[in-house]
């Protein structure tokens, strides 16, 4: 029987090539007022007053806003309220729930 050769500690597992950054996947992370990544579905509580325009309406702090869409620009958020559809808010504003 033939020996397999030992292993050197520099040797690297094959499996080790696999691992993945942030900066290699295709979509830049979206991350809310506190650093926290935020994904599709989540839940989100308003840090400020926002004065929707076109609305004539201004969502209050402490608002919890569900379900939200991540868009291609990592620093907004697509998401709807019980009156406004098509909302679009800064992750700026936002921490997560």
């Amino acid at each position: 029987m033939a020996k397999k050769p030992k292993k050197q500690k520099w040797d690297w597992e094959e499996d080790n090539d696999t691992v993945t950054s942030e900066e290699d996947s295709d979509q830049p992370a979206v991350k809310d007022s506190n650093g926290t990544p935020l994904a599709n579905g989540d839940s989100v509580l308003l840090i400020k007053d926002l004065k929707v325009k076109g609305a004539g309406q201004t969502l209050k702090r402490g608002t919890v806003i569900k379900n939200i869409r991540l868009t291609s620009d990592p620093e907004e958020i697509d998401c709807r309220t019980s009156d406004i559809k098509g909302l679009v808010l800064r992750t700026e504003f936002v921490r997560k729930r």
